[in-house]
């Protein structure tokens, strides 16, 4: 009965330290005025918008959504004259420093859209991040989707 009881405890202890650490590395980064932009019938693609910070040296490596089988992370750049979009493998989450995900710089792209994505509904997103040891967490959020017109935090729309 002695050996039971202490396995159960050991179990116990071992459950809540994994729980503990999960909500530490749920901590590490910190998510901000998410929203995704409304979509009319038939568009397939839309755009996420946050503000993440970061208590350590990180960086976004993924997105997913159950929304779409499809999510990119891009950023705006200028060449030349023109405002072009592409996808970026990762985003830079310096220690202690915001960074926009805004229209005319980063994005989510959620990309071949099952169905239109209408103002007032939600969407579910899974963040990847992954430290310099190569160490993966994630954070699940849930972004109120925007009107089309929205402007959001300025910047270039598309």
């Amino acid at each position: 009965m002695k050996l039971k009881l202490n396995l159960t405890l050991r179990h116990h202890l071992v459950a809540t330290s994994m729980l503990l650490s999960l909500t530490a590395a749920h901590a590490q980064v910190t998510v901000k005025n998410a929203w995704v932009r409304a979509t009319v019938p038939q568009q397939k693609a839309t755009g996420a918008f946050m503000q993440l910070t970061a208590a350590r040296d990180t960086q976004l490596v993924a997105v997913s959504s159950p929304l779409t089988p499809e999510t990119e992370i891009h950023e705006m750049v200028m060449k030349g004259d023109v405002m072009q979009m592409r996808q970026v493998p990762a985003v830079p989450l310096p220690a202690g420093k915001t960074v926009d995900f805004q229209q005319g710089g980063y994005h989510v792209m959620l990309m071949n859209l099952k169905q239109a994505v209408q103002e007032g509904s939600t969407v579910p997103m899974t963040l990847w991040f992954q430290d310099k040891n190569g160490k993966r967490t994630s954070v699940e959020i849930t972004a109120p989707v925007r009107a089309l017109n929205n402007a959001g935090h300025g910047g270039h729309a598309h």
